[in-house]
């Protein structure tokens, strides 16, 4: 093997250097041609997008400054941004961790032992509240090894008997108390949050500070408390408003935990932090790294030190992005969110089956979530590199941004009493419901699209039907999916083909060649699809002499305009006029109308549909106008 000098020679050497400012040049000369005049760093911010939480994206990152990687640390070592450990996954990759709901002991006991076979390394069982019963905790355990297998139970505020029931199984099989793995998962404030039940913390987290006492005390692989930031990801809560919600909760436990005798380096061991993650990869990536980075610095003026300060993260797959049509695609959304909290340094990793929004998942659902996670390591070895997305001027910027943003909002929470009371006072609904309404305008703008519903929609896929999972108490935080608005027309849609054997339809009026409607076309029939209307192609292309024929054997109520603004101003009014004719009910023009569209309405076109309108707005007064309830 030949080894070449160090003389700093480099592949881009014979390149000559370019600076931001000769790129924003470029930028310039770009947007120009798009009509657009910007100069300097504002040619750069035109190309910036602004997320959630104060937070821009750039369309460059270098190693200048704030996208440096400086302050980040070394995995094992404070602040922990790299890794609570310093070998990260590389030896095992991280713990595959499967998720249980069904109530019935026995059917649970055959999935969880199927899982186990299978590849998943650690089992999340719902105990209570819908879940199995804390006396069958034992049948569904059947065959199990505790001694190998780690259990984290999810019981609400039924975390004692729970527990119980787990101590007295260790006892029953003779599983040695330093041998019993898992987390009990006393969540209080979880359980205030979701049910609104905030007089439930207090007993709550003082039963919970007795069972983490116990714990240190004789189980030592054995927690006691589980952090649970998904109910504010769940309400729609941005990455930073998560992480500022956990941080409290975290900061309430230490508190209780050392009050009851503990002191913080075994109150912060008792700990384990739960966190969505989400299609958005790098948000995902740099949402972990970010967490570890503020517990580290909440724990060191706690008094905790060395490795007790690495915060233990489990991340579980947003069911807020998993949608109920079309759910196959909740695969391509699981396995990039899995991949995420791989790549951003989960100890545990829970995929949620792509069925998960419909109801209790089959074997097949639950085979490709495991499977996910064992591709990724296995096949992919994600886990074989410690924090690979470090150094990236992108991620160490955004997980700069999201820090300050988290740290910013967890200040105001304890301003205003601490998590407790923040979640009574409605200051944390507030805020996460304000959130949620913007990104909802998003979503109904389809700004934020979600394909195979509000893009991409099949009206012709069958269902796919699952058994109905058991109720989970509510009545605290509301449970949010993207997808909710578009389902809700889609349903509506459902009932009038189940009440007369047909979809709403809506008549496209495609004018000219394909090549001048096809664009335009494409377009409507993909937005009225999302709202379950079927759109009508036929004849190919019509004219104002064809169009009232034509519109007339559709059977649709309403109809679109579609081509290029060309035929618009030669032909768009007189075949609107012979629509209206024809008795449409409402005619829709698919493009900006310009100034012609003082002409259009005229003639008869009601309503312009565009590539940023309301798309929800507009569909819904299309099922409004022709009766669907």
């Amino acid at each position: 093997m030949t080894v070449l000098p160090d003389d700093g020679f480099t592949l881009a050497a014979e390149f000559p250097g370019a600076t931001r400012e000769e790129w924003q040049r470029l930028v310039e000369g770009v947007l120009r041609k798009a009509g657009k005049d910007a100069q300097g760093s504002a040619a750069e911010e035109a190309l910036s997008t602004a997320l959630e939480d104060g937070i821009t994206t750039r369309p460059l990152y270098t190693a200048d400054g704030a996208d440096s990687a400086d302050g980040a640390g070394l995995p094992g070592f404070a602040p922990f941004t790299r890794g609570g450990r310093p070998e990260g996954g590389a030896v095992s990759g991280w713990d595959v961790r499967q998720r249980h709901d069904r109530p019935d002991p026995v059917r649970t006991n055959e999935a969880v032992l199927g899982d186990l076979e299978n590849g998943v390394t650690s089992l999340w069982l719902t105990v209570g509240d819908g879940g199995v019963p804390a006396g069958g905790l034992g049948t569904a355990l059947e065959g199990v090894l505790l001694d190998l297998a780690p259990v984290v139970l999810d019981a609400g505020a039924g975390f004692e008997a729970a527990a119980e029931a787990l101590f007295a199984l260790h006892a029953e099989r003779g599983v040695a108390p330093a041998a019993a793995l898992g987390n009990l998962g006393a969540d209080p404030y979880g359980h205030a949050a979701r049910t609104g039940d905030h007089g439930f913390v207090a007993p709550g987290t003082a039963a919970a500070a007795a069972l983490a006492a116990r714990c240190a005390r004789e189980y030592p692989g054995l927690r006691a408390v589980v952090v649970d930031a998904l109910p504010y990801h769940e309400a729609g809560g941005s990455a930073a408003q998560e992480l500022g919600c956990s941080l409290a909760t975290g900061v309430a436990w230490l508190r209780e935990l050392t009050a009851a005798g503990l002191d913080a380096d075994v109150a912060a061991g008792q700990l384990e932090f739960r966190y969505a993650a989400s299609a958005d990869q790098f948000l995902t990536i740099a949402k972990l790294r970010a967490a570890r980075r503020l517990w580290s610095r909440v724990a060191e003026v706690s008094g905790v030190t060395g490795g007790a300060a690495a915060q233990v993260q489990h991340a579980v797959t947003s069911s807020v992005m998993m949608t109920r049509r079309d759910p196959w695609v909740n695969m391509l959304r699981t396995t990039v969110a899995s991949m995420a909290a791989g790549v951003g340094g989960a100890d545990s990793v829970t995929v949620l089956p792509f069925d998960h929004a419909l109801g209790l998942p089959d074997a097949f659902a639950r085979r490709i979530a495991r499977n996910t996670s064992t591709i990724l390591m296995e096949e992919s070895h994600l886990g074989r590199v410690v924090d690979p997305a470090g150094g990236s001027w992108y991620v160490e910027r955004l997980t700069e941004e999201l820090a300050q943003a988290a740290w910013a909002w967890f200040q105001e929470i304890e301003g205003a009493g601490g998590q407790a009371a923040a979640l009574r006072d409605g200051l944390v609904a507030d805020r996460i419901g304000a959130t949620w309404q913007a990104r909802s305008r998003k979503l109904a703008t389809r700004r934020e699209p979600v394909t195979g519903v509000s893009e991409f929609p099949l009206l012709a896929e069958a269902p796919v039907v699952r058994d109905t999972a058991p109720a989970r108490p509510g009545g605290g935080l509301p449970v949010v999916r993207r997808d909710e608005a578009f389902e809700a027309l889609r349903s509506r849609s459902d009932a009038h083909l189940a009440a007369t054997g047909a979809r709403p339809k809506v008549f496209v009026a495609a004018l000219g060649p394909a090549a001048a409607h096809t664009a335009r076309a494409g377009f409507a029939a993909n937005l009225f699809q999302a709202g379950g209307i079927e759109p009508v192609h036929d004849p190919v292309t019509v004219d104002a002499a064809s169009a009232a024929a034509a519109f007339a054997a559709s059977g649709a109520r309403v109809a679109c305009v579609c081509s290029s603004d060309a035929l618009y101003a030669e032909q768009a009014a007189p075949v609107a006029e012979a629509l209206k004719a024809a008795g449409a009910e409402r005619v829709f023009l698919a493009g900006r109308p310009g100034d012609l569209r003082e002409t259009y309405e005229k003639a008869g076109v009601d309503e312009f549909v565009v590539a940023g309108g309301d798309a929800v707005a507009v569909l819904g007064s299309v099922l409004d106008r022709i009766g669907v309830a």
